[in-house]
Parts: structure tokens; C-alpha cells; sequence
């Protein structure tokens, strides 16, 4: 289990990007939903040991992060949202020197490792490839192989998804999935679908503060009876807004589709099944709202 007790964080710009956030997070993939400037890349990144908090705990299975980073790194997979590689390297050496530096020094083990990360994420037909060439997913995909030397307790994927056609967002997500039975995943996103489809655990992350945290079913049915819906001309949605709780918007055939959060029905609405994203942007509204 992954503990985070109370973490904050303030850079020296004045930011507040955590303040006193608190998970707890057991084997699974655990979605963390929050829009751009939410924290919830330097909550990855503290986890990861990157960065060290204001104050706070956090721990791991019996490891205090914060004070004994060296024990979680040799538990620890980590996909930051950007990472670089060296060009004109192929997978292969890549990954093999990268296991080197993970300290898989036995030759024979390490081949066997290489190869079979290359073959778990689909890679091994390009193994000879440099990395640099690789398209999106591709480049995903190897870097969730260098995330699994080692074969860590805990994996902490930051924005795995962004960028990637639905052909290899659905490779990546059964990827993902086959991995999670045994191990922590955390998956940091702003994709709602993501974490509907993949997550048993989510939380909302919201201006440096975990705004909302459950099942994504449970949370969605705590919305039923209260989503509404109207397809209306996109000129008419301002005087909308101005009267009504608007949680989105979206076009379709050159039309603006409302969803407005509401306990009774407005004139002109029909009921709809709420879905996460309805979750995901009243969480967002009522806290802009209160804050």
C-alpha cells in the first residue's frame, strides 16, 4: 500500500501546487484525474523521489520515501509525461544499458529481461529501431519497458495516453491492465476515459487538493437523476450559462450539446445518464465555485 500523509508543496515562485493531499492507494491501477496546473505532476514526481515535499509523509510498504529514497527506487517504475532518449540508439542497447544502470549486471538475466519487456510491450520485431524514429505510441510502449526493469511493487504512469491514436491507446490500456493484479499502478491523466475504462480507484485533483476520491461507478451513480441534457445553436449557449450550472459542452453536427448539473429538470432539458466526465467537471465547477 502507498500511503501520502498530509504532502505539501509551495515552489519558490509562490506556487501552491499540493496542499495537504492525502491517498491511500492499494495494488490496482488508481486513476488521478485533474486538468493542467492540478499538481499532479509534481505529486508524481515527488513520489517518484524527484522532488522533496514541504511537509508531510509518505510510505510504501514500510518505506518512508521521503527519507529513504534509494529503498523505494529499487521498487519503483516511473514514466514521466516527457522523457528523451539518445538518438541513433535502438531499443535494444537502450534498454540493455538502462538495465545496467537498474543493476541487472549478470549478462545472461539481462538479455533475458530485455527480451522480454521488447515482447510484453509489442516491441521486439523493432528492437534494432532507434527510439528516436519511434512513432507516439511506440515510444510510449518502450517507455513503460524501461518502467518495468526490475520488475517493481509500485508504477507511476504520468499522462501515458496524450498524443496517441485510439489503435495504440488500446494496446496501451490492455498493457496496463495486464500489469495491474500484482502491482501499485498510478495513472496521472486529464483523460476521463482512461481512467473509466482501466481504474477501480480514482481521485480528482483539483488546484494542488484531491477534490473527490472513490469508485469511478460509485461517484457517477451519486449523479443519477441530477445530469441534464439539450442540443441547442451554439449562439444560444452564453445566455445559457449566464442562467444555468453548465458542466460541459461539446459539438456535434454543428450543434453545441449542454450537460447542466441540476436536482430538477430546466425547461427544455432531458434527463441523460451521468457518465465520469459529468463527475469529473462538476467536481472541478463546485470547487471554482467555493473557492
Amino acid at each position: 500500500m502507498l500511503k501520502i500523509d498530509n504532502v505539501s508543496k509551495t515552489y519558490p515562485n509562490g506556487v501552491a501546487a499540493l496542499k495537504s493531499v492525502n491517498l491511500q492507494i492499494d495494488k490496482g491501477l488508481f486513476g488521478l484525474l485533474g486538468p493542467n496546473g492540478a499538481g499532479k505532476s509534481t505529486l508524481m514526481r515527488t513520489l517518484a523521489t524527484l522532488q522533496p515535499t514541504d511537509q508531510g509523509q509518505i510510505d510504501f510498504n514500510g518505506i518512508n520515501v521521503l527519507t529513504q529514497p534509494n529503498e523505494l527506487r529499487q521498487r519503483l517504475g516511473y514514466l514521466p509525461q516527457d522523457f528523451g532518449v539518445y538518438p541513433r540508439v535502438s531499443a535494444l542497447d537502450l534498454l540493455t544499458h538502462l538495465a545496467i544502470l537498474k543493476g541487472i549486471h549478470n549478462k545472461a538475466e539481462r538479455k533475458e529481461v530485455v527480451d522480454g519487456l521488447l515482447a510484453q510491450t509489442n516491441l521486439y520485431q523493432h528492437r534494432k529501431k532507434a527510439v528516436s524514429g519511434y512513432s507516439g505510441g511506440m515510444r510510449q510502449r518502450f517507455g513503460i519497458a524501461q518502467a518495468l526493469l526490475g520488475d517493481p511493487d509500485l508504477l507511476i504512469v504520468d499522462e501515458p495516453t496524450a498524443g496517441l491514436d485510439p489503435e495504440e491507446r488500446n494496446r496501451f490500456h490492455n498493457l496496463l491492465v495486464s500489469l495491474g493484479a500484482e502491482k501499485v499502478i498510478i495513472l496521472s491523466t486529464h483523460i476521463v476515459e482512461d481512467v473509466s475504462e482501466l481504474c477501480a480507484k480514482m481521485a480528482v485533483l483539483g488546484d494542488g487538493q484531491i477534490l473527490l476520491e472513490g469508485n469511478p461507478l460509485e461517484v457517477t451513480s451519486q449523479l443519477d437523476g441530477r445530469i441534464w441534457r439539450r442540443t441547442v445553436a451554439p449562439e444560444d449557449v452564453a445566455a445559457i450559462e449566464s442562467d444555468m450550472t453548465v458542466i460541459s459542452k461539446r459539438l456535434h453536427a454543428g450543434q453545441s450539446v449542454l450537460h447542466v448539473l441540476a436536482d430538477a429538470a430546466p425547461a427544455g432539458f432531458e434527463s441523460t445518464p451521468a457518465n465520469l466526465e459529468d463527475v469529473y467537471f462538476s467536481t472541478l465547477i463546485q470547487a471554482r465555485n467555493a473557492a
